[in-house]
């Protein structure tokens, strides 16, 4: 992986406890007004925020320290100032909490969960664009892996003289499909004697787990069944790297510049990458990572904000979003947690009842 693709194995927080209350209240002032406008904050808007109450000249003097501080920089001469990362930092870690959905956000959500229907893998898709019409980002869904699901049942179909398709149920209500390539031209009886072998075998049983079937002395069934397995091995290191893209379109509005917007759009190309990026935001402890601090130097000028997909208390999957360093951070907070739990509650029903909500997932991971 090339050098600008690696991460930094921890993160140290600025230290802001040298900022006064004042200079903390300007801070989130010219942060919020920089958030909704994109547009450099000047001293005179800020003194007429909610909570300064202090002279333009009082504020253009706290401003200046800020800059000298390194929480923000004016882009032009006379020009107001913007946010520097260490800027929304401190902003993002002053937030107690993230922010709320508006009545309507929180009926749209609902309302999503209660009539999505279909296979799992449409419904993540359609979850990633929930995602991104919620906040203006891009949004990715890491749906959970299937390793330590367990097999219902698994039946070996022939689709031709040498060619078949595993179907393998799972307790968590997917079905997974796999097609194998056989040596040798195999008969209906043969297929059904191997279905009937990775039945015993597989049943009840984690698909992550190994599995020895006893020989039926029949080499062209044991063949059927070595290959079976393979393929249903294919299926647990599939899940390491599937991601679901959605709003990736919306970046060209969210960022200025040309090249900014085709790095973006490379990286979320790579279902791997994207993976790493919000699994390591995860590990480290953090719910966002904001310029550098995901350690990616072509999202240098990007935030990402991560919440997890909790069943029943275990993380088994994130939803993120990407967008510019002035996204909405309480916003997109609360997005991203009110969508994941969701998400981990649709889930966790659908595995406990084998809903068809979450069946018949096929192995695209096309993005949106």
């Amino acid at each position: 992986m090339p050098d600008h693709h690696e991460r930094p194995d921890h993160h140290e927080h600025p230290d802001h406890r040298e900022l006064d209350p004042r200079k903390a209240a300007i801070l989130e002032a010219v942060v919020s007004e920089y958030i909704g406008t994109a547009q450099p904050v000047g001293s005179q808007h800020v003194a007429t925020s909610s909570g300064i109450s202090v002279s333009s000249a009082t504020v253009r003097a706290e401003m200046v320290a800020l800059e000298r501080e390194g929480y923000l920089v004016q882009p032009h001469t006379s020009a107001g100032r913007i946010p520097t990362d260490k800027g929304y930092r401190f902003f993002v870690d002053q937030l107690a909490e993230p922010g709320v959905l508006g009545p309507s956000q929180r009926h749209e959500v609902s309302r999503f969960f209660e009539q999505v229907h279909g296979e799992m893998e449409e419904m993540l898709e359609r979850t990633s664009g929930l995602l991104s019409d919620l906040t203006s980002c891009a949004s990715v869904v890491l749906p959970p892996g299937h390793e330590s699901a367990a097999v219902r049942s698994v039946q070996v179909v022939g689709l031709g003289p040498r060619l078949a398709l595993v179907v393998v149920v799972l307790a968590d209500g997917a079905v997974e499909k796999r097609s194998i390539e056989l040596d040798d031209d195999v008969t209906e009886v043969a297929l059904a004697a191997a279905s009937s072998r990775l039945q015993t075998a597989a049943r009840s049983r984690p698909l992550g787990a190994g599995m020895d079937p006893v020989q039926s002395g029949d080499p062209s069934v044991d063949r059927v069944v070595a290959r079976a397995l393979s393929a249903m091995a294919e299926l647990v290191s599939a899940d390491h790297d599937r991601v679901f893209v959605g709003g990736s379109s919306r970046l060209a509005d969210a960022f200025e510049a040309v090249d900014t917007v085709r790095s973006v759009l490379a990286i979320l190309e790579q279902q791997l990458v994207v993976v790493s990026l919000l699994r390591d935001v995860l590990e480290r402890g953090l719910s966002v990572a904001i310029g550098t601090e995901h350690g990616y130097e072509s999202l240098a000028s990007c935030a990402v904000v991560v919440a997890p997909v909790p069943v029943d208390g275990q993380e088994v999957g994130a939803v993120g979003l990407l967008g510019p360093t002035r996204m909405n951070y309480p916003q997109a907070l609360a997005a991203a947690k009110v969508v994941g739990e969701r998400l981990g509650q649709r889930l966790g029903s659908g595995e406990r009842a084998g809903t068809p909500a979450t069946q018949g997932r096929s192995r695209r991971n096309a993005g949106r």
